[in-house]
């Protein structure tokens, strides 16, 4: 692994300051040193390193997903993604991996898988090098009911492994749930504590009994898991903080209490929405079937209205809302993450500032990796993306693989910079 210098850089390190000009030296997988450089300036060269003369490009830290589906294979209902053959499906989440790390998403939380190993799998064929993908934390299949969400098994074929999640009826069934996906090594457990309107339950619905959520997080705890949750109702959100869930996906309908109870312990949770799970399937669907006159009356405009004044209320709230929107569907494909942080912007109210640092900072601890990763700061892990442009000026500039220059995870480059064709203060196309 050699030394790499990072010349001639606007640095935007991840600690909400505007960026500045200087230099980053990267050594081993770590980044040894942070310069401040005048006008002309640079740093004193290190023996033996790569020089990167970033010619102006933005340097980054590593961008973080919060709510992440390798195993969603680009297609318009679950069924078609469960039912994809678990050959194939590895191979699919494998490419996705990749997509993801060319995108500039070093760090990934998986948010349920749609087979019971298909995480685990990928997470250690990343881990020892088989595959190319960021670091990645490993989810269960996202725990139901019979009838549940993710419950799609049919009467005539009620062999549990045509149910896209894992289904559970009772306190003692969770417990063995629990045991199996941590027997297989999951990093953290999903369970399905509201409905999702496109599958028939409504998403203001919750299918759970508190004595089933209850055995789950204390079962999940006592193997040192992390417990995350589907929960767009009210009454799941306010579940998720009375258990102590960490991770709330989606967060649609909150009320006072729901929105008290978060602020009160803010620091306990991360909240990712799934913005553009309900943007697109209310507006960007019809292809499949899903004009804005059936997400109408499938409850979806109205549960958008709701969600983006939740999420209004709780960036004023300060409470961490990370990006991660479902992506993985037929309107949703992966690769286009960054539109979150576009979203953020647009329907949140969010600068183009936080909406930078909910991808990097606040990812951080999310990845549980809260002292090392995230910040272009010395000591601090060498998760580094080079950007032709200024997120903070035009924050879809992400959106563009083109506008990555570089990905760098763990000190390595996935891609390398290219080369330019002569000392100017852009980089070539």
């Amino acid at each position: 692994m050699a030394d790499v210098m990072f010349t001639n850089v606007r640095i935007f390190d991840g600690g909400g300051e505007a960026p500045f000009t200087g230099d980053v030296l990267v050594q081993g997988n770590r980044i040894a040193r942070v310069v401040k450089t005048g006008y002309g300036q640079h740093a004193a060269p290190v023996m033996g390193a790569q020089l990167i003369d970033g010619a102006g490009a933005f340097l980054m830290p590593g961008m973080v997903e919060a709510h992440t589906h390798f195993s969603w294979n680009d297609q318009p209902s679950l069924d078609a993604i469960q039912r994809m053959p678990p050959e194939e499906h590895i191979l699919w989440c494998a490419e996705v991996a990749k997509r993801y790390l060319d995108m500039g998403w070093t760090s990934c939380v998986g948010a349920a898988a749609a087979k019971p190993r298909l995480d685990v799998v990928i997470r250690n064929a990343i881990n020892d090098g088989t595959i190319v993908g960021p670091r990645y934390l490993a989810a269960s299949q996202e725990i139901t009911v019979p009838g549940g969400l993710g419950d799609t098994t049919q009467p005539h074929l009620p062999q549990p492994e045509f149910a896209f999640g894992a289904v559970v009826s009772g306190a003692e069934e969770m417990r063995r749930c629990v045991r199996m996906f941590a027997k297989y090594g999951v990093d953290s457990l999903k369970i399905n504590l509201s409905g999702e309107s496109i599958t028939g339950m409504p998403s203001e619905m919750s299918q759970f009994t508190e004595e089933e959520v209850t055995v789950c997080v204390q079962e999940a705890k006592a193997w040192g898991k992390r417990v995350a949750a589907h929960a767009r109702s009210t009454w799941s959100i306010k579940q998720c903080v009375k258990q102590g869930i960490e991770v709330i996906y989606h967060a649609s309908f909150t009320d006072e209490e729901a929105l008290d109870l978060l602020e009160e312990h803010k620091f306990e949770h991360f909240i990712a929405p799934g913005l553009a799970w309900l943007i697109n399937t209310c507006h960007h669907a019809s292809e499949w079937g899903l004009t804005p006159e059936v997400t109408r009356r499938m409850g979806y405009h109205r549960e958008l209205e709701a969600a983006v004044e939740s999420m209004r209320a709780m960036r004023k709230r300060g409470i961490r809302i990370l990006p991660g929107g479902d992506y993985g569907f037929a309107w949703t494909p992966h690769g286009t993450n960054a539109k979150d942080l576009e979203y953020f912007v647009k329907y949140v109210g969010m600068s183009t500032m936080e909406a930078l640092l909910s991808a990097t900072a606040w990812g951080g601890p999310m990845m549980r990796m809260g002292k090392v990763l995230g910040y272009v700061r010395e000591g601090y892990l060498a998760d580094l993306l080079l950007v032709d442009g200024d997120p903070l000026a035009d924050i879809t500039v992400l959106q563009a693989k083109a506008r990555i220059l570089a990905v760098m995870k763990d000190g390595e480059f996935h891609r390398a910079p290219p080369v330019r064709r002569s000392h100017m203060t852009r980089w070539a196309a």
